[in-house]
């Protein structure tokens, strides 16, 4: 069996109810949602709330709400790890067998179900524990600065100063959309960012996090401007 699992508190800090608050017309949980729909792959799609207006909205979109999350993993501390394997561990407990599972964000609106097909695919002919989404840096990371203390910039490697962008190794990042990992790798907390998860490499007009007011008000512009060019995927 394949699951979804989209994790969705109700205690969000810096922007109110924001796993419900409508994004482009209709909340933000319904676009992760319809895109696991969409792929026609998971046989469950499950969202993790302690949050009865969030599991209202979730039904009203198609997910399944079997429980509601216990509050030991609903606070500012509990890692997306955590809740996932509880969400396995409920439906093992269940009568549910589980073999691949999937945490979606709640808050992830440029989700695409090509790409969740696509980390599918790849997970169960890699034999990796995991797949997951990342983008490319649009800049080199070779060449970041810090603030130092007394306000002056510094280079983190100075050996890439004057090196071209070009002759630099491309670097990636987490993505912030999905997750596909084996039953085991879940349970058995093995970590993600390491060599036993393989990339789903997405175009960086997909990805936005959305963590504040200004990402979010970003992450609409986007949105907005990638539909009316056609909602194209390269």
């Amino acid at each position: 069996m394949n699951v979804a699992v989209i994790p969705a508190r109700g205690g969000s800090k810096r922007i109110h109810r924001k796993n419900i608050k409508a994004f482009v017309g209709k909340p933000i949980i319904a676009y992760s949602i319809e895109a696991a729909k969409a792929t026609q792959i998971f046989d469950m799609i499950l969202v993790s709330t302690d949050d009865e207006e969030i599991a209202e909205v979730a039904k009203s979109f198609g997910a399944n709400v079997p429980f509601l999350r216990p509050k030991t993993l609903s606070d500012d501390f509990t890692g997306t790890n955590a809740v996932v394997k509880h969400a396995i561990e409920w439906l093992q407990a269940n009568n549910t067998p589980v073999t691949y599972g999937c945490c979606i964000y709640a808050t992830a609106p440029f989700v695409q179900p090509v790409y969740l097909m696509q980390g599918y695919e790849r997970l169960v002919t890699s034999g990796k524990s995991f797949a997951f989404s990342v983008t490319s840096f649009s800049f080199p990371i070779q060449r970041a600065v810090r603030i130092t203390k007394d306000g002056a910039l510094d280079v983190f490697c100075p050996k890439y100063v004057s090196a071209r962008s070009q002759d630099l190794e491309e670097a990636y990042h987490d993505a912030g959309q999905f997750y596909w990992g084996t039953t085991k790798a879940f349970l058995n907390d093995e970590v993600l960012f390491s060599p036993a998860s393989v990339p789903i490499i997405l175009p960086r007009y997909l990805v936005q996090d959305i963590d504040t007011a200004e990402d979010w008000a970003r992450a609409e512009l986007m949105y907005i401007a990638w539909r009316s060019a056609g909602g194209f995927i390269a």
